[in-house]
């Protein structure tokens, strides 16, 4: 079986639940009053605020990672733990916002084949028309929003990695040779990290937008 990657386990696992709850979730939300298009919105601002706190632990992990790069005399131990506990956090922080991307898609799934489906209930051609644009038109608002998501997403892959890569390395050689050894990936991470920065930067702007849009087009 191919290596899972960090991230994926944790994925994989979600991805069965939601097959198999999502559905009865929304039907039960309906019969309180409680939209899919409610779902949606509310979803995005929980993804938004995952990245923002993900935006935070990664930060913390540089900065870490830098003190220990600077590293001449003192105790390494208690600064390679620190940097441990902030890739833990960051992997917690990663997954959370994957967590959240897929229940955001779930529920923009639903909505848009249950609103699809509405359309032919239409007796008026004109109110069908209308709201056939809509549909499309929030279709197109989401999907960029979406790649926006998995776009950010995908950057924290190599930055997880490295920071992993970096946390077991010096788990077995700590001291200040092994500190040494790792300079060279740091200018590598801290260009990824940025990336990453920039892409959730994006991607929570997006958020902010197609929030605002739902809300006025509601």
């Amino acid at each position: 079986m191919k290596k899972q990657t960090l991230l994926s386990v944790s994925m994989l696992v979600l991805t069965l639940t939601l097959t198999g709850c999502q559905s009865a979730y929304y039907s039960a939300m309906e019969k309180v009053g409680v939209h899919k298009r409610d779902i949606l919105i509310d979803r995005v601002e929980e993804t938004k605020d995952s990245q923002q706190e993900s935006q935070e632990e990664f930060k913390s992990a540089l900065e870490r990672l830098t003190t220990l790069i600077d590293f001449n005399g003192g105790e390494l131990q208690d600064t390679y733990n620190q940097l441990n506990d902030d890739y833990e956090s960051s992997l917690k922080a990663a997954n959370e916002v994957s967590t959240n991307i897929n229940k955001v898609e779930d529920v923009a799934e639903a909505l848009f084949d249950e609103w699809g489906d509405e359309l032919e209930q239409y007796k008026s051609a004109s109110l069908k028309r209308e709201s056939s644009k809509k549909l499309a038109a929030t279709k197109r608002q989401f999907d960029q929003l979406l790649r926006s998501m998995r776009s950010a997403e995908d950057k924290m892959e190599p930055v997880l990695t490295s920071l992993h890569d970096n946390v077991l390395y010096l788990k077995h050689n700590l001291n200040a040779q092994a500190v040494s050894a790792i300079k060279g990936e740091f200018t590598n991470l801290k260009r990824d990290i940025q990336l990453l920065m920039n892409d959730m930067n994006k991607s929570i702007a997006d958020s902010n937008k197609f929030i605002e849009q739902m809300n006025s087009a509601g």
